[in-house]
């Protein structure tokens, strides 16, 4: 008796397995794009919506691509909103606050987020290449497989992203 294909991922069962086995990927695919983790886990969750939304229209063996085309379509409309954001605050005069010498605990809480900051403004190229060495401890041969470019282009992105972090961090203190 031969198995019957599954046509699509309506079945909460199907659904269940397409999310073991793709969230991770869709997560870290988002906290690449943003360098946000908590904006990747709700972009992880918006794909998955979309998806269940759209689970009469999609093939079991198109679910992968179809949230991956679901996570670039939402990173590109992020980013486009950040944009306005940034744009509009550029726009807005900020309020200043005379801030009192913070404690050792402060100050190095400050300056995770300051640094956590300077990452997210990385290029996405460089904060790709960037945390996929740093945190997935990735090889620049790797890297260079991973995104479809040369190890010089990974040498190159990591350079600039260091240089860029570095600069940044000398102007925090």
């Amino acid at each position: 008796m031969e198995k019957p294909l599954i046509d699509n991922v309506c079945e909460e069962k199907v659904y269940e397995k397409v999310y073991t086995t793709y969230s991770e990927l869709i997560n870290n695919y988002f906290y690449y794009k943003f360098g946000n983790q908590e904006m990747a886990e709700e972009s992880v969750q918006e794909a998955f919506i979309k998806l269940w939304e759209n689970c009469k229209k999609v093939p079991f063996t198109k679910a992968k691509s179809f949230l991956f085309t679901v996570a670039n379509n939402l990173s590109l409309n992020r980013y486009k909103h950040r944009q306005v954001v940034l744009k509009y605050a550029s726009t807005v005069p900020q309020r200043t606050e005379n801030l009192e010498t913070p404690d050792y605990k402060m100050e190095e809480e400050e300056f995770k987020k300051k640094l956590e900051k300077a990452i997210q403004n990385l290029s996405e190229k460089q904060r790709t290449a960037f945390l996929l060495h740093r945190i997935d401890e990735k090889s620049y041969k790797e890297i260079a497989e991973i995104l479809g470019i040369s190890v010089k282009a990974v040498e190159k992105r990591m350079q600039k992203a260091l240089e860029s972090l570095r600069e940044k961090i000398e102007a925090f203190n």
